[in-house]
This record gives structure tokens, sequence and C-alpha cells, in this order.
């Protein structure tokens, strides 16, 4: 964040501008679903960056850039990744506290939303972050931000070759979708967990701000990656534009489904 802001005690690069704590609309009328429909669903979040929600920035310290670094394809997956994630908060991390955000029991996580450890974003977060203070699609001219189909590429591009927005952060927009910890839907897709971002053979109407996609966390997908955010931010009842209690409320549907919806009843164990 910009460094003119105050810091925030518990973290570097978090704010506790005012400015920044406030209820944050997803803005699009509507939103893509995983199958490429449009889902009129706007929601407002209440966004407490200076609690310590932070995006790690690209300049990230080496020793965390290279347990992160390769295998981006293969390994871009959820529960990979939040696996990954707490073993960033083990050491060397934890003489710095980080505190391990996940809890992996095979295919159930639990997000303690009170460590400080690396975990991935909400979808609130994601996007919060992509803006930058920004209200249109996109920060900026895409040619100059983003890699898109547009570019002619074959594969993803290393990180930080195009523009940066106001926070600093590359590639937010194009290059790879990237896994945000919400769910896309738990009363239609099952399991799959949102992505966010557009990658790099997507055309312009993919890589913006407000659009979101599905996939199952198992899936292999080339153009799929991932960024990490690290801080506590709730309580245990949710945080940063997520609730369980949501999920489990929109996993709980009933009545006549129709074709195809997958709700997923597994969290009402919980």
């Amino acid at each position: 964040m910009p460094g003119s802001r105050a810091p925030c005690s518990n973290c570097r690069g978090a704010t506790t501008d005012p400015e920044l704590a406030s209820t944050y609309d997803g803005s699009p009328r509507s939103r893509r679903t995983p199958r490429g429909r449009d889902h009129p669903q706007r929601r407002a979040h209440r966004l407490e960056l200076g609690r310590c929600a932070r995006a790690v920035r690209d300049r990230a310290r080496r020793d965390d850039r290279e347990a992160l670094r390769g295998r981006s394809r293969r390994d871009a997956r959820p529960r990979r990744l939040l696996v990954r994630c707490r073993h960033l908060a083990e050491p060397p991390l934890r003489r710095r506290r980080a505190q391990p955000a996940y809890e992996v029991d095979g295919r159930r996580v639990r997000w303690t939303t009170s460590a400080n450890g690396y975990r991935l974003p909400t979808e609130a977060e994601w996007e919060y972050a992509c803006r930058a203070g920004t209200a249109g699609p996109t920060y900026g001219p895409l040619e100059e931000i983003a890699w898109t189909v547009f570019d002619d590429v074959i594969a993803p591009q290393p990180v930080a070759t195009k523009r940066a927005n106001e926070f600093g952060l590359h590639d937010t927009l194009g290059n790879v979708w990237e896994w945000c910890w919400d769910y896309a839907d738990p009363a239609r897709y099952g399991d799959y967990r949102s992505m966010r971002g557009g990658g790099w053979a997507d055309p312009s109407w993919s890589a913006r701000a407000s659009v979101r996609r599905g996939s199952a966390p198992d899936a292999r997908i080339e153009d799929v990656g991932f960024r990490v955010a690290r801080g506590a931010v709730g309580d245990g009842r949710g945080a940063q534009g997520w609730s369980p209690s949501a999920d489990r409320e929109r996993a709980d549907i009933r009545g006549p489904l129709p074709v195809g919806w997958t709700p997923l009843r597994e969290l009402l164990e919980d």
C-alpha cells in the first residue's frame, strides 16, 4: 500500500488509513459464473485492511519467493496451495511469529481467520487489491498492464513485466487466473473455488476486475496460478467478505433443483 499511510502495527504493507476500512461494493451489475453466464449478484463487503490484511507484493522477501517459485501449472490447485501456505508459516517464518492459517484434513480445509500466516485472499480482498482505488473494469489500458490473447503468447509470462497498479501489484489482471478462498457457489457448483483476473489466452472481457470464474480444486489448468495474502482478519465468524455461515446457508438450498446443481452438503456437517 502507499507508504504515506500509517502502517499497521502487526504487518508490513497494510494500513490503518480509515479510508481503506470502508464498505466495498463488488461493483459489477453482473458477475461471470464458472460456465460463463452472467450472475446478477451484488455484495457489499466490509474490508478492514487496517486489521493486517495485505497482498504480498511481487518484490517479496527472497526466501518467500523461493518457497513459492516453480510448479505454477501443476501445483496451482487450491488444496496443494493451502498446504504450501501452511508450510510457509513454519520455520523460518515461525521466528517472525507467522501462524499457519489452514488446517488440512484430506479434502476438508478450515481457515483460522485469527492466524496471521500466508493464505489465499478472499474475493473481496482480491478485488480491492486489483482495483487499487480505481472504479473502472481495469486499472489501466490492458495492453500496458495485462498479458491477454491480444499479446499472442503461448504460456504464462514472467511477472512484473507490465505496469503495476497503484498498490504496486503486478499482473492482477491477465497472465494467469488467481485462486481465491471463496467457493464459486456452494449451492450450484459443489466444491468449486473461485478464480479472478483472467489469463494469457483470454479476451478483454475476462481480464476485468469484476469477472469471476470457478473450477474444481483438483483441476490442473495451465493458465491458473495464485497470489498469497497474509494477515489475521477475523474471529472465526467470517472475514473480508467471506462467511462460513453464508456458505452453509447457500449449501442448504432445498426443494427441486435445476439440472446440474450440486449443493455442497458437506458444509452442513461443520
